[in-house]
């Protein structure tokens, strides 16, 4: 087993997943939890972006999006039964990063709009927030099904490898490891 995962990434998506969940358990009851809860996501997008760009290893942005072609090329190998398996991100895992990232900074940015003076009230604000709110637990699901499937693909929990921060370094009889 060989570190994968740095603390500050594994915190950080931690602390995303229960801001997120405590969020939308407060969704319906908007006030102060609610909003303050939607403040702590943006911190922690906030800031899993910066560690994106100036973190450790599997941690960079640079280390796990990969370019459309290659993503594609990836997409066919596990349709086919036949794509190497990834240290870190793989290139669809990476673009789902990216896709949560960006999704949770819109639903946090309308709930911030909805609440200023300019859009408070304003039906359309609420919609977009409620829609896009909904469009994120869509990407989660994605996401969930994702960590399923290659979890179960390639022999290894990678839930429990975002809570200790290890992977194992070989793919001994299982095909080719990416140590990207």
């Amino acid at each position: 087993m060989i570190p994968v995962w740095d603390l500050a990434v594994r915190v950080l998506h931690w602390s995303l997943v229960l801001s997120v969940a405590a969020a939308w358990l407060t969704r319906h009851s908007p006030g102060l939890w609610h909003e303050w809860l939607g403040y702590a996501t943006l911190a922690v997008v906030a800031a899993r972006t910066a560690w994106g760009f100036i973190g450790t290893g599997h941690a960079r942005f640079g280390e796990f999006i990969r370019s459309p072609a290659a993503t594609a090329a990836y997409a066919r190998a596990v349709l086919g039964g036949r794509e190497d398996r990834h240290l870190g991100h793989n290139p669809l895992g990476g673009w789902m990063v990216a896709a949560l990232l960006a999704m949770v900074a819109l639903v946090g940015f309308t709930g911030w709009l909805y609440t200023t003076d300019r859009f408070w009230g304003i039906a359309w604000v609420e919609r977009l927030h409620s829609t896009l709110s909904d469009l994120l637990f869509v990407f989660v699901a994605l996401h969930i099904l994702g960590v399923v499937f290659t979890s179960a693909r390639h022999r290894e929990n990678l839930l429990a490898s975002m809570l200790h921060g290890r992977k194992r370094n070989s793919d001994a009889g299982h095909g080719p490891t990416v140590g990207r």
